[in-house]
């Protein structure tokens, strides 16, 4: 469809869609990850894998979100259509804020906990360094912080994903399509 001999464009960036629906397999992973290290013993092998995957994979999210951010900023936004009244576009704006805080935050703050105890920050074979120096008076502030940001963040994404569905099968516009690898 062409308007104004400018190209309507109807979908994100192929490139944004994808980083997208990985960083989604991503978050569940280290979520998943972090869930089901409890049902093994401390200092178990298997533990100590789920600990380890939840690091590097949360530190893989951090890359990855900056990675988005950039395509996102250089790249358009797809027009919802219809479009939503201006109160529904500072809600939506208020959430992706917060998501993105949410994605950036967690890792560094776990990447901080980890360095405040004194532990390997591992990351695929690699060990990053640490961001500050062991602080016994710290680590525990930082572990709690971590630890609500994740109960927070089963609200964010629980929401974003339910708005996304309500979009399309309520409101019935293309606010879940824009983001999605078929055909409108």
């Amino acid at each position: 469809m062409i308007e104004n001999n400018s190209q309507i464009i109807t979908k994100f960036n192929p490139i944004l869609i994808s980083l997208h629906w990985l960083m989604v397999i991503l978050i569940v992973a280290v979520y998943v990850c972090m869930e089901t290290r409890g049902f093994f013993p401390k200092d178990s092998d298997p533990r100590n894998l789920l600990k380890s995957l939840h690091f590097m994979l949360g530190i893989s999210v951090l890359l990855m979100v900056v990675l988005r951010i950039a395509v996102r900023i250089a790249t358009k936004v797809p027009d919802i259509i219809p479009a939503p009244k201006p109160l529904a576009k500072i809600a939506a704006n208020i959430m992706h804020v917060a998501l993105y805080i949410f994605m950036v935050s967690m890792p560094i703050l776990g990447w901080l906990t980890l360095s405040a105890y004194g532990k390997p920050i591992p990351f695929f074979g690699f060990e990053l360094p640490p961001l500050i120096e062991k602080n016994t008076e710290l680590r525990d502030l930082l572990k709690e912080i971590h630890e609500i940001g994740a109960s927070i963040g089963y609200f964010l994404l629980g929401g974003h994903a339910a708005a996304g569905l309500f979009h399309h099968y309520v409101k019935k516009d293309n606010t879940l399509l824009r983001m999605s690898f078929f055909k409108n």
